[in-house]
């Protein structure tokens, strides 16, 4: 009998945790399925746990390969799937009990070629944030795509999924060799899915392997590691110049904001004197991103590029070290008078001896305002509320702050009284709201030493947008009385 879903999980030397990640397939709630285990030539026990669970249910099918890599293991595993869903799993991860069932029924309700969930890091029995997935996984989307939505190019991992087997089949996905095999992947379906299903459900446990020979994360920073890491770069940036350029951005972000730290990590570790070869990697790397892609990096990942391209690894360490140090962020602070330039507040600013150049501190694009709402009361004949504007980053006060409500058609300027630094009270007459909309938003705009920024308010420190109602009772506004 043909499953509703194929599994495929390659095994390498995963004995301390793989039968914690077959248990949970074996327990999921979507029962109609089979798991492909792939023994990637393992020299460990691994073999014989995948053996004793293919022994005790029928679902489980143990296959063999001499030692290739995980890539060809999965593509091994995907040429004997009967399924018409397919999903991947590593031996070393968990995956929670409705996974699979979510997915599938998303894409039998939806018609998408593949679905994608949320996910979780697990690290010593314990469960936190994905930095890299949580951005994309905030709320439920189905029938969207990557060119619609532009974080999806920050999901790059295969086993947070399940697709249609057609689909993969038809598209020629295949795994390459090497050790970063899932990324070009994960883009490439990305980009080629009519449509994908994104769910804010946790649909994977990713874990944290922090020791062990094989662990890629223990030896992430070496660099034949290295190099491979870029060949994968290389390839997504190839593929995404032919057929979605207006990806690259995003992409690009991704890479500077993740992958790019393992670089410095083994500029970090090189012993004095002998960076040489990783510096010769590190030129690769920036090379392969080329200026514009450096140059619209945040100001503090500016200046640990330039310090690399100029060899400057020991300088290099210290940036390191204060942005380490700096656990609360970093600051930034208005220079010159006339013409105000807004710079990070980083070492080496303007030192005489390495005369880095301004503009790598220029942190202008960076600031943005945060305002939020604390509390709207009715006082008999208008509202009064109260709130703060401040800066990111930015430990000065903010300058001139003008406040607007706005239905989306009309805005309606608010007179705000300032309260201490970043405190102020506003008033609203709601006869001045007649005729509008059934909502309506705040915003705040400041002129600060020549910054000019806008923002809308929000309930708290990082709530949703705080809306006035007119129509309705609404927990994120107040009734307006008609």
């Amino acid at each position: 009998m043909i499953p509703l879903l194929s599994v495929v999980v390659p095994i390498h030397n995963v004995e301390p945790y793989l039968a914690e990640c077959l248990e949970s397939l074996a327990a999921q709630t979507l029962t109609d399925f089979e798991v492909l285990c792939v023994d990637d030539g393992s020299l460990d026990g691994s073999r014989r746990v995948a053996e004793e669970f293919a022994a005790r249910d029928p679902r489980f099918v143990l296959l063999r390969q001499p030692n290739q890599g995980p890539g060809p293991a999965r593509n091994l595993g995907v040429r004997h799937a009967r399924g018409p869903y397919l999903a991947f799993a590593d031996g070393d991860d968990v995956v929670p009990p409705r996974a699979y069932e979510l997915l599938v029924s998303s894409l039998r309700e939806t018609g998408s070629d593949l679905a994608c969930g949320a996910v979780l890091r697990l690290a010593d029995g314990e469960l936190a944030p994905s930095t890299m997935h949580e951005k994309v996984f905030r709320r439920r989307v189905l029938c969207t795509h990557v060119m619609d939505r532009r974080s999806l190019a920050r999901d790059r991992t295969v086993w947070n999924k399940v697709y249609r087997t057609a689909f993969w089949r038809e598209r020629g996905l295949e795994f390459p060799a090497g050790i970063y095999e899932d990324v070009p992947v994960a883009i490439r379906a990305h980009v080629l899915a009519t449509s994908v299903d994104v769910l804010d459900d946790v649909v994977y446990h990713w874990r944290r392997r922090d020791g062990g020979e094989d662990s890629i994360t223990q030896r992430r920073t070496e660099l034949p590691n290295l190099t491979e890491r870029l060949g994968a770069i290389r390839s997504v940036r190839a593929f995404l110049d032919e057929t979605a350029p207006e990806l690259k951005a995003t992409f690009d972000d991704l890479v500077l904001e993740k992958d790019i730290v393992f670089l410095f990590q083994a500029l970090e570790d090189a012993a004095d004197g002998d960076s040489g070869p990783a510096l010769e990697v590190a030129r690769q790397w920036l090379a392969e991103l080329g200026p514009d892609v450096i140059a619209a990096a945040p100001s503090l990942r500016r200046l640990e590029l330039h310090l690399v391209e100029r060899g400057l690894v020991k300088e290099l360490r210290q940036v390191r070290e204060f942005r380490r140090a700096s656990a609360e962020g970093t600051r930034v602070v208005p220079r010159g008078w006339r013409n105000t330039g807004w710079y990070g507040d980083y070492p080496y600013f303007r030192d005489r001896r390495l005369a880095i150049p301004d503009e790598v501190y220029d942190a202008r694009q960076e600031l943005k305002l945060m305002a939020r709402v604390d509390e709207c009361g009715w006082t008999g004949r208008e509202y009064l509320l109260r709130g703060q504007v401040a800066i990111h980053r930015v430990e000065r006060k903010p300058g001139r702050v003008s406040l607007v409500l706005s239905d989306g058609r009309r805005k309606v300027p608010l007179t705000a009284k300032r309260v201490g630094g970043q405190g102020l009270v506003a008033t609203i007459d709601p006869r001045a709201l007649e005729g509008g909309g059934p909502t309506w938003r705040l915003q705040a705009r400041t002129e600060t030493r020549g910054l000019v920024l806008k923002g809308w308010f929000r309930e708290g420190e990082s709530g949703p947008t705080w809306r006035l109602s007119v129509a309705e009772g609404s927990r994120r506004g107040m009734d307006i009385p008609q």
